[in-house]
């Protein structure tokens, strides 16, 4: 400790790059402080520092991260702690550049595993980020002191240890993730894709906020026939409406609530925080959105179950284009997700491709089957439930159609559920008939693709692993860049960043014969065993992604090469 003030007291005023010589570790009575990256300028990315407190210090109990689900709540608890300290030291910039600013990433609503706090039982480490101050291009000296040794040590003690947290709400927050985990888990074994609490507030505060609507917002409550009841290992007995495996329809008048539900349960793949109003709205997690995506590119991908017989002999067994129509994306969309893994498709017409979805009995007529490459999705989703076991979720306010192949129907009314199943039936009976299914042959199988090594020749240039996020949607790799706008359930541009990283790290899986299914298993399964820091050689901010979002980056990648196993 004293060794970094004489360092921190010789260099004030002296030339920025001199900031190098405080890399290492330093004892401070409490913890150890590590500084891992100096940046090079006050410009530049600010500098990646650790504080490790030894767990007999920091003092949390063992029940406290006694599983994985508890641990996981914990480390997002100090995460928030830590970022709220920071705030309320009234921390600013002062000088040059980042001067003087302290931060941690972590945002939003979701409890995702991250690795800017690490809990063990042997230490705590926070992982944050400070602009090492200066005025111009020259050291803040005293400034820098100033933060190491007062507000760093202020802010560590507040939020890090358990003596000084509220320990009701720690416990609230560790119990809710624990309950999520274990309600997502059950899923499957209750014939269930996803569930929606009664009382969960879906409505957020604004198109560009996700915290919860307060005022106006219609809680939940489940139509009587579709609600199920579940005890949970913390809260007790809970009920809420479940949605069954097979093919559901959300339907109901315009801005009644469609829209809404699908996007509840679309982000239900992640735990929430107390009082998010969504803590109990949970989904599969092999859940996957799908719509339709003009331009993207498609590398090799057998289409054929929805389009075929294109102009001109065109095939789509290997299907490949550089700018993908709205219904060739979402047919390639829905394949690779499945080929990824994917058990259930989120859908919302809104956002989908209209020749793709359905063709009515009218324009049947009008452009016979064979002018016709297109076999809409009603004539398959049925068998991709019956074959493959996919289930659907789709929000489909314009056409009735739909109603013939469904096993249930949801129907929204001012916010409020109503189960229209019986109903929707006798109305499909009324006019069954009158629209053809139009198949010509067995939905069969799933290709499994084998992705090639000089898929990445051109984004390693000369071996060189470059990898930046630029917000959530959008991976630069070398000289590529990864468009992930549209794969709309990545909620933190930590999930971006470890995504393009993963791309990195899935290389050398990459041997000419395991299928991609294989190799991004292989990389979940890393992860899971030896954690996020595996991504990269250095420190970077990571939170976790799922196998079906780094499938969904790596088949946006333009240089990808495939061959068909």
């Amino acid at each position: 400790m004293e060794r970094l003030k004489r360092i921190l007291e010789r260099i004030d005023g002296k030339g920025y790059s001199r900031y190098k010589e405080v890399r290492g570790e330093y004892k401070f009575p409490s913890y150890t402080l590590i500084i891992d990256y100096v940046q090079p300028d006050p410009f530049a990315p600010p500098s990646k520092i650790r504080v490790r407190i030894p767990q007999k210090i920091a003092n949390f109990p063992s029940w406290t991260y006694s599983n994985k689900s508890r641990r996981i709540a914990l480390e997002d608890f100090i995460a928030r702690n830590f970022k709220s300290e920071i705030k309320k030291s009234g921390i600013k910039k002062e000088g040059s550049g980042k001067s003087g600013l302290i931060s941690i990433e972590i945002s939003g609503q979701e409890i995702l595993e991250r690795n800017c706090v690490i809990v063990n039982k042997d230490f705590v480490e926070v992982r944050f980020k400070v602009g090492l101050p200066a005025y111009g291009r020259k050291i803040a000296g005293k400034k820098a002191i100033e933060i190491f040794f007062e507000k760093i040590p202020a802010i560590v003690k507040k939020s890090v240890f358990y003596s000084s947290i509220n320990t009701s709400s720690l416990k609230k927050h560790i119990e809710t993730n624990e309950d999520a985990d274990y309600l997502r888990n059950k899923l499957k074994e209750m014939g269930l894709v996803a569930f929606i609490a009664d009382g969960a507030i879906l409505p957020r505060k604004s198109g560009i906020s996700s915290e919860p609507l307060k005022r106006g917002a219609v809680p939940f409550i489940s139509p009587e026939r579709l609600r199920v009841e579940i005890e949970l290992p913390n809260r007790g007995k809970i009920t809420g409406m479940g949605i069954r495996e097979g093919v559901t329809l959300i339907v109901g008048g315009g801005y009644h609530g469609k829209t809404t539900l699908l996007n509840g349960i679309e982000l239900g793949i992640y735990n929430h925080i107390p009082e998010d109003g969504r803590e109990f709205v949970i989904t599969s997690p092999l859940a996957f959105k799908i719509r339709a995506e003009d331009g993207r590119n498609i590398e090799k991908v057998n289409i054929s179950p929805f389009i075929k017989d294109l102009p001109f002999r065109r095939g789509t067994e290997t299907f490949t284009t550089e700018n993908a129509s709205g219904s060739t994306s979402q047919a390639a969309n829905i394949i690779e997700a499945i080929e990824a893994g994917a058990e259930v498709l989120l859908i919302d017409e809104d956002t989908s491709a209209t020749n793709f979805m359905i063709r009515d009995k009218k324009m049947q007529q009008l452009v016979s089957k064979d002018k016709e490459p297109i076999t809409p999705f009603i004539d398959r989703v049925r068998e991709l439930y019956e074959k493959f076991g996919v289930s659907t979720i789709m929000v489909m306010g314009g056409v009735g159609d739909y109603f013939e192949v469904a096993d249930c129907v949801i129907c929204m009314v001012e916010y409020r559920p109503y189960d229209y199943t019986s109903k929707a039936k006798e109305i499909a009976e009324k006019y069954r008939g009158e629209r053809k299914r139009e198949v010509k042959d067995e939905f069969s199988s799933i290709s499994h693709r084998v992705i090639l090594k000089e898929s990445f020749k051109k984004i390693f240039h000369k071996g060189e692993k470059k990898v930046k996020a630029k917000g959530i949607d959008k991976i630069v790799i070398g000289r590529e860049i990864i468009d992930l706008s549209f794969v709309e359930q990545i909620v933190d541009s930590c999930q971006t960043k470890a995504i393009g990283y993963g791309i990195c790290y899935m290389e050398r899986y990459v041997d000419g014969k395991r299928t991609m299914r294989e190799i991004i298993e292989k990389v979940e399964k890393d992860i899971q065993e030896k954690g996020l820091d595996i991504l990269s050689p250095h420190y970077e901010d990571f939170a976790i992604f799922r196998k079906l979002e780094l499938a969904a980056a790596i088949n946006r990648l333009r240089s990808l090469k495939i061959k068909i196993k």
